[in-house]
């Protein structure tokens, strides 16, 4: 029996090819998905569904796995923040061994329906911030986690214990506020259709950073 969740976004939003990545198709929200009917009524400060759209750091990241697909195949890649399993979906197109850490269950659902849409294995797992970095995980790749004070409070020191343990860091981001640019090395920039939150265009620049 299909879920809840997943029957929900099977029937409210729309699996269609993204227009700067054609291979890659996800459910994505429209006009009518109305998603506020999948908050929990007794939630009073639900997440925002960032699963349902794509966004510029994780576009970037997507983008730069397209492009160079020799610095992932083979690897273990975990898509940390996955949000709609973009970044894990183009990692595993290139020849990676992706997982996926979200947080939000109807994240999670997504990022199943995304990568089985796309003809590739994610596996989901469960990442602390607060803990030891991900056995056996050669690269992370976080696209879009340093969008509020908060987060990135959390973020960075996990980020930067994973790359004192050997793992390499790698960082999608459109230029936020609170991205730790003075750590960070970057390795390129994409144009990118940001439907996720460009109020004034649909195209802006992301870029792609490795944790130095």
């Amino acid at each position: 029996m299909t879920d809840p969740i997943t029957a929900f976004i099977v029937a409210n939003l729309e699996l269609r090819p993204l227009p700067s990545l054609p291979a890659i198709s996800l459910y994505v929200s429209h006009a009518r998905s109305r998603l506020s009917r999948l908050a929990n009524p007794e939630d009073t400060d639900p997440p925002p569904p960032y699963w349902a759209f794509p966004w510029a750091g994780g576009l970037a990241l997507a983008h730069h796995f397209v492009e160079h697909p020799e610095l992932i195949a083979g690897k273990r890649v975990l898509d940390l923040g996955a949000g709609s399993g973009l970044v894990g979906i183009a990692a595993a197109k290139a020849g990676a061994i992706v997982s996926a850490a979200e947080i939000d269950p109807n994240g999670r659902a997504a990022i199943a329906l995304n990568a089985a849409a796309n003809g590739v294995e994610v596996a989901l797992i469960d990442v602390d911030l607060r803990a030891a970095p991900p056995a056996e995980i050669e690269m992370i790749a976080a696209g879009d986690v340093f969008y509020h004070a908060d987060v990135a409070a959390l973020m960075l020191p996990f980020l930067e214990r994973c790359a004192a343990a050997g793992i390499d860091v790698m960082i999608g981001d459109p230029d936020r506020r609170d991205l730790p640019v003075q750590r960070l090395e970057r390795l390129a920039s994409y144009a990118v259709g940001d439907v996720g939150d460009a109020r004034t265009s649909a195209e802006r620049v992301g870029s792609v950073y490795r944790l130095a």
